[in-house]
């Protein structure tokens, strides 16, 4: 992404941004994140998406893997992902302002036969998440992307068809190899997609190894191997992090108790609960809760 690429991105991100955090737009699957401060680590489940950043810079913690992104990269989300990020470079001044695409595998599928996928993979190929460079024609797709947030009368015919070519762009540059990995049947990534569904699916029940094997189509080992690779996580761990960020919208959502939250989200052990509670979030639950309630969102992309 040039320089004016990147100008034009953000003044329309700030333009159409409406409040601290995130600002849902007319375009389905659209989001704007807004930060004028840089915070401390944040536990978040990341959803699989495309997230354009157009000034400032955050840290995405996967397991021991550190991520950095800047303006002008963008972040690929491919799967569920529980993880810790933090925003390193955000000032009332230069705020950190970041576009949100959901990935639509679906639509990528129907690409694949367009697009040139024989690219070399890298190592970390199979890994849930990657940043990389916006190439010039992507970022002049998603630069599109964005000016339908000044036309909302436009977007019930180009924006699907915006998304596409952006996909596309995004399929034919250097990352597609790895994109693609989300479409494909049968992809180790697509089968440990399935089996990650699962957990978030029965989160609340007995975590059974042999079973998300099973889902995946592949041995015991094999399966913690693969998905330790794309996640950063244990099957066990994985699991562990879903409850918790579960537990902690329902303490602030419903004003239920810790042992009331401990038992709706697996736990059979309220003590248990409140101890990786305090350990994942920095404090225990009703303190958490507290301040998290006089911070508003919390959530960061």
């Amino acid at each position: 992404m040039n320089a004016s690429q990147l100008e034009t991105l953000k003044n329309l991100l700030i333009q159409n941004s409406k409040r601290e955090g995130i600002t849902p737009t007319p375009i389905p699957g659209v989001e704007i994140f807004t930060a004028h401060a840089t915070t401390t680590p944040l536990p978040v489940v990341y959803q699989p998406s495309l997230c354009v950043l157009a000034q400032g810079e955050k840290q995405v913690f996967m397991g021991k893997d550190v991520f950095t992104y800047k303006a002008g990269q963008f972040l690929v989300v491919t799967v569920d992902l529980p993880l810790h990020s933090q925003i390193t470079h955000a000032s009332a001044n230069a705020p950190y302002l970041l576009l949100k695409v959901n990935m639509d595998s679906a639509l990528i599928a129907e690409l694949l036969p367009h697009t040139q996928t024989e690219k070399p993979v890298s190592p970390s190929a199979e890994k849930g998440l990657f940043v990389g460079d916006m190439e010039t024609s992507t970022a002049d797709a998603a630069i599109r992307l964005a000016e339908l947030m000044t036309t909302p009368e436009h977007i019930a015919v180009l924006a699907q068809q915006t998304k596409r070519e952006l996909f596309y762009r995004l399929l034919r540059g250097r990352f597609g190899a790895v994109i693609v990995r989300m479409a494909v049947k049968d992809s180790h990534l697509q089968r440990i997609g399935k089996a990650i569904q699962n957990v978030k699916d029965e989160f609340h029940r007995p975590l059974s190894v042999p079973h998300l094997a099973q889902i995946a189509g592949m041995s015991v080992s094999s399966f913690h191997e693969h998905f330790k690779s794309v996640t950063g996580l244990s099957p066990l761990q994985y699991q562990k992090s879903i409850r918790l960020l579960a537990a902690r919208n329902l303490l602030a959502a419903e004003n239920l108790d810790a042992a009331t939250t401990a038992y709706q989200v697996g736990y059979e052990s309220p003590s248990q609960f409140s101890r990786e509670y305090a350990r994942m979030f920095g404090n225990p639950p009703g303190r958490d809760v507290s301040l998290l309630k006089q911070n508003g969102n919390w959530q960061a992309l």
